[in-house]
């Protein structure tokens, strides 16, 4: 019926959760399809306990195989639907996704999502819906091959990414395209305070959850299934934490510059939602400033730094200003910067569909302003690193080339004797890898004193 693709399947059998399931689903990725809403609202208690599995993987799987469902989509419709029927088109995505991804019977995954059409009010559509599906069934292998002659839809990337990720790693972006069209591994980040990696990974054996350990961070762990981290030995306690390798390698690299510095003042700029601060105070006696321009992702950071028994300074402003601060150097800044997330797609496959190729060069000058206005707050000697979840070098580093160029008291300090990623300018860039780290960029960088 359908054949291996690198984009993510179901790793177990879903149950069927029936029709309204699938309309809520509909709901949910609407506005996600029409660009006016993203999976960051996703809001599964919509639907009862035993079908959220069934909705996320919906949600999700649409998201990340959309230029293949959509391509699909057109070749089955005669015409296509009315812009006011947003929330029917999404519904015929998930069926197809159904059938080509997920290990649902055919027939529960044409009948429940034909008849979810009545759900949103639009029985007519029911008919539809099920001569789209039950003609793909039909036909698959065939329009299949045809929809996978043009390379962004085999490869499930939008046209300008592909032509930009071609660009920037001619030899590495068809693995790029690959890794994002897998789910990201659930990592873990070891509390320090709490304990080793080591005699976590046996709790965790312990209570019958699969782990390994990371490569390259000394304080992750990668779980072999995704599990709710209500099920995580400790985690309420604040032993544990959810964050990706590549983002735990934020805190190795600040390190030098903190650990001969007890008291030290770090910033951290856009600190939300919170993960690489928690590790630094969890790794360093430091005075913590966080700052994000995003109340309700600072309001997340209070959380997790209240479940992990940790404190800091949080101030809700915007790093391309300065009225927030004292007047008082800091030691060590990190700026995480806003960027176009395109090495966290796997995570956040709506950046498919959210992201615009005219969205890359307002980023890119919003990190020029933001790495202006903080250099002068920067003690002489201290250390600024900089970091993105981009793989795209405008944003990395072109970004830094730039920014020394008119910088002479800034000096390059990343290491280039680590095992993790590969020189790009002055940083290094991680890209994603199935199985492992998502794509980041780092650069470190002294002020010199004069």
């Amino acid at each position: 019926m359908h054949r291996s693709t690198p984009a993510t399947r179901a790793g177990k059998s879903l149950q069927d959760g029936g029709q309204a399931v699938r309309a809520s689903a509909a709901r949910a990725l609407a506005p996600v399809i029409t660009g006016k809403g993203s999976l960051a609202d996703l809001d599964d208690h919509q639907v009862v306990a035993r079908d959220r599995p069934l909705f996320k993987a919906m949600c999700y799987g649409v998201c990340r195989t959309l230029p293949r469902l959509e391509a699909l989509a057109e070749r089955l419709l005669k015409s296509p639907f009315k812009t006011r029927d947003a929330d029917v088109q999404a519904l015929l995505l998930v069926g197809i996704h159904q059938l080509l991804y997920l290990r649902i019977p055919a027939h529960a995954a044409v009948g429940e999502t034909a008849g979810a059409a009545r759900l949103l009010g639009k029985e007519w559509a029911t008919r539809v819906i099920n001569g789209c599906l039950r003609r793909l069934q039909r036909e698959s292998a065939a329009l299949q091959a045809e929809v996978d002659r043009d390379p962004a839809v085999a490869l499930l990337h939008p046209k300008w990414l592909l032509k930009a990720l071609r660009q920037a790693w001619p030899d590495d972006w068809r693995a790029i395209c690959e890794a994002n069209n897998l789910p990201g591994p659930m990592t873990l980040r070891v509390n320090r305070r709490h304990g080793d990696r080591e005699a976590y990974l046996a709790r965790l054996i312990d209570a019958g959850i699969e782990a390994r350990l990371c490569t390259h961070s000394p304080d992750g762990l990668v779980l072999e299934t995704p599990v709710d981290v209500q099920a995580l030995p400790g985690f309420s306690e604040g032993a544990i934490s959810v964050q990706d390798e590549a983002a735990q390698l934020a805190a190795e690299l600040l390190g030098p510059a903190l650990a001969p510095r007890p008291g030290g003042r770090v910033l951290d700029a856009c600190c939300a939602p919170g993960g690489k601060s928690a590790h630094l105070l969890e790794l360093f006696d430091i005075e913590l400033l966080a700052l994000d321009s995003d109340a309700a992702r600072l309001a997340r950071v209070e959380d997790t730094l209240a479940r992990l028994g940790l404190s800091a300074t949080l101030v809700h402003d915007d790093a391309t200003r300065r009225d927030w601060w004292d007047g008082t150097p800091f030691d060590a800044i990190l700026l995480d910067a806003p960027c176009s997330g395109t090495g966290v797609i796997r995570r956040h496959p709506d950046i498919k569909r959210l992201r615009r190729p005219s969205d890359i060069a307002k980023l890119a000058e919003l990190q020029a302003r933001m790495l202006e206005n903080l250099w002068p707050l920067l003690r002489p000697g201290g250390s600024l690193l900089y970091a993105t979840c981009s793989v795209l070098p405008e944003e990395n580093a072109d970004r830094i080339r730039d920014f020394l160029a008119r910088t002479p008291d800034a000096e390059v300090t990343t290491p280039s004797d680590v095992g993790w990623g590969r020189p790009a300018g002055a940083g290094r860039q991680l890209l994603p890898e199935p199985d492992s780290h998502d794509g980041f960029y780092y650069a470190r960088l002294k002020k010199v004193p004069a």
